[in-house]
C-alpha cells in the first residue's frame, strides 16, 4: 500500500542571529530584520515524510503559510525529494496567531487529494507554543500524536509510532488518516540533491515572476515565465484566502484572539557589568560568581 504524504513547514527567524530590531513596536516579529531559515524540526517531519515515500511509495506534498520570500523553503523541500510544493500567500494571513494560521491550513489541506499522513514540526523555533499541528488536527477532526520520534510499523490503515519524552517514551498505536508531529531527535534530514537543484532551481511562484523577469529578462512578459515553468512541472502555486475557502474573519489579526499585551527591553547597562583580571586568580574569581548565581 502507497501513502500521501502532506508536510506543513514553516520559514521561520533565525534566532541564532537576534538583533535589535527583531521586534515591532505593536509585538509582532519584525522578519525583514532577520535572516529566515527553514524551521529545523519541520525539517525533521519532511524527512521522515520521505522515509515513508522511499519505503512504501506515494507521495510527498509541502505546504507552507507566509510571505512570496518563503518560497525559498519549498524550493529546498523539492531539492530534498518532495513531489510537490504549495505556497499559502495573502496579506489577509498577515499577523495570524496559532490559531488563525491552523485555521488557514487546514483550509489549504482540505483543497489538496487524498492524504494519508499530515506530518508537522513540533514545533517553531519563532513561537515556542507547539499548537499549530494539534489545533491542525483537531480542525480537520483527525486523530493526532505529538512529539513523534519514530515509525515502528506502518501497514493498511493502522500506523505504530514512539514518541519521545525527557523522562521515557511511550508506543501509540493510531488509524490513518492522522497527523504527527516530529521532534527532532526522531532523524537526520537527508541534504539537498544536486541532481534535484539542477532540475528545480528556478521553480518559483507566480509572486516572485517581477523579480525573476528582472534577472531573466529574455523571458519579456510574466506570461511566457509562467508558461516556461508550467511545461517544466516548475511552477509553484501560491493559494490565496480566496483559493482555499477561507473565511476572512478568521485570518490575520482580525482572527487572533492572542495579542502581546507588553514588550521588555532588557538593556545592559554599564554598572551591571564587572571586570576581572586576566590571571589565575580573576578567572577563579569569575567562576566563583557564575556558580553562585547558578549560571555554571
Amino acid at each position: 500500500m502507497t501513502y500521501n504524504c502532506v508536510v506543513l513547514v514553516k520559514q521561520v527567524p533565525d534566532t541564532a542571529n537576534i538583533t535589535g530590531q527583531a521586534m515591532k513596536d505593536d509585538g509582532t516579529v519584525n522578519r525583514g530584520a532577520l535572516p529566515a531559515i527553514f524551521n529545523p524540526e519541520d525539517l525533521n517531519a519532511l524527512e521522515m515524510a520521505l522515509q515513508v515515500k522511499d519505503q512504501h511509495g506515494g507521495t510527498v506534498t509541502v505546504l507552507t503559510m507566509g510571505p512570496p520570500r518563503a518560497a525559498d523553503i519549498l524550493r529546498e523541500a523539492l531539492y530534498r525529494g518532495a513531489d510537490r510544493v504549495i505556497l499559502l500567500s495573502d496579506r489577509k494571513f498577515a499577523g495570524s496567531d496559532t490559531l488563525a494560521t491552523s485555521y488557514a491550513l487546514k483550509c489549504a489541506v482540505e483543497n489538496l487529494d487524498e492524504y494519508d499522513l499530515i506530518f508537522c514540526g513540533r514545533q517553531a523555533i519563532d513561537g515556542d507554543t507547539a499548537q499549530v499541528g494539534p489545533q491542525v488536527a483537531e480542525k480537520l477532526g483527525l486523530p493526532q500524536v505529538t512529539y513523534v520520534e519514530s515509525i515502528q510499523s506502518l501497514d493498511g490503515e493502522t500506523i505504530v509510532v514512539q514518541r519521545a519524552f525527557p523522562l521515557g517514551q511511550e508506543v501509540v498505536q493510531v488509524t490513518l488518516p492522522c497527523l504527527l508531529t516530529v521532534v527532532e531527535s526522531a532523524n537526520r534530514p537527508r541534504p539537498p540533491s544536486a541532481r534535484r537543484m539542477m532540475i528545480y532551481k528556478r521553480a518559483a511562484t507566480p509572486l516572485e515572476y517581477d523579480a525573476l523577469l528582472k534577472k531573466w529578462p529574455d523571458f519579456g512578459t510574466s506570461e511566457a515565465l509562467d508558461d516556461y515553468l508550467a511545461e517544466r512541472d516548475q511552477r509553484i502555486p501560491a493559494w490565496t484566502a480566496a483559493d482555499v475557502d477561507a473565511d476572512e474573519t478568521r485570518l490575520g489579526i482580525h482572527g487572533s484572539p492572542t495579542k502581546v499585551l507588553k514588550i521588555d527591553a532588557v538593556v545592559l547597562e554599564t554598572d551591571e557589568s564587572k571586570a576581572f583580571p586576566a590571571s589565575p586568580e580573576g578567572i577563579s574569581a569569575l567562576i566563583q560568581e557564575l556558580t553562585e548565581d547558578y549560571i555554571l
